[in-house]
């Protein structure tokens, strides 16, 4: 390491407090646009539910907690009409938790937020910082999707 490089500790911090900040915003436009209650982990639960549905258990080992966690965000996402409980038509012993037009409707809207907090960042950065940034995370980052199990690996 020479005297320019910064402590190896930064990155990582400096990588969260980037991400922390996109959430951060995402969520204040988010509140403003009707959806004042979602909160991070909604988000990634919303993402272990997917557009097939889920089974409590499913969600609770995607998201990388246990089945009752994820049944208490489950609990909460279905309160403020996000999700809701339906008969599995696989297998009548269990429930199939889907996601509701409110639960598509933050996804939706979620999506088009980021694409603007991405432009917001190509119009500080030029857009070939941005591709840049992307593209070696992409080349560092191993390529077994995006995880939505931040929940249970932050606890």
């Amino acid at each position: 390491m020479t005297e320019a490089d910064p402590p190896g500790f930064e990155l990582p911090l400096l990588l969260f407090a980037g991400f922390r900040s996109l959430i951060d915003e995402l969520h204040a436009e988010l509140a403003q646009q009707g959806h004042p209650d979602v909160r991070p982990v909604h988000g990634f639960a919303l993402q272990a539910i997917g557009p097939r549905g889920a089974s409590a258990s499913e969600i609770g080992r995607r998201l990388g907690v246990s089945k009752q966690a994820a049944g208490k965000t489950v609990d909460r996402l279905a309160a403020l009409g996000y999700v809701e409980r339906a008969d599995d038509p696989a297998d009548a012993r269990r429930k199939l938790i889907r996601l509701t037009p409110r639960g598509l409707d933050v996804l939706t809207r979620s999506a088009e937020i980021f694409d603007s907090l991405r432009a917001r960042w190509v119009a500080t950065l030029g857009h070939e910082r941005v591709v840049q940034v992307e593209s070696s995370l992409r080349t560092v980052v191993p390529a077994a999707g995006f995880p939505v199990d931040v929940p249970g690996w932050f606890g």
